[in-house]
């Protein structure tokens, strides 16, 4: 059975998005996970934690979550055989 591409990559854009976005405010009152999100400043421009970077973290994440679950969706449809 093949994998719906677009319903992966939604689905896992919408999780990561939804991930760094709340970690980010779960940092931002209690200083939980900084360190972890320091690194991911690093990998999206803009991003910082705080209010306004948990929004852009939303953004990128889903992006980033959208990306990559279509790579992997791709790739296993690749080696998926469909019975006939």
């Amino acid at each position: 059975m093949k994998l719906n591409l677009l319903g992966l990559g939604f689905a896992a854009g919408i999780i990561w998005g939804l991930a760094v976005f709340l970690m980010t405010l779960i940092s931002t009152s209690s200083g939980y996970a900084d360190k972890i999100l320091k690194g991911v400043a690093s990998i999206y421009p803009g991003y910082s934690v705080n209010l306004g970077g948990s929004f852009i973290g939303l953004a990128y994440g889903f992006v980033d979550g959208f990306i990559c679950a279509l790579i992997f969706g791709l790739i296993y449809n690749a080696f998926v055989r469909e019975k006939k």
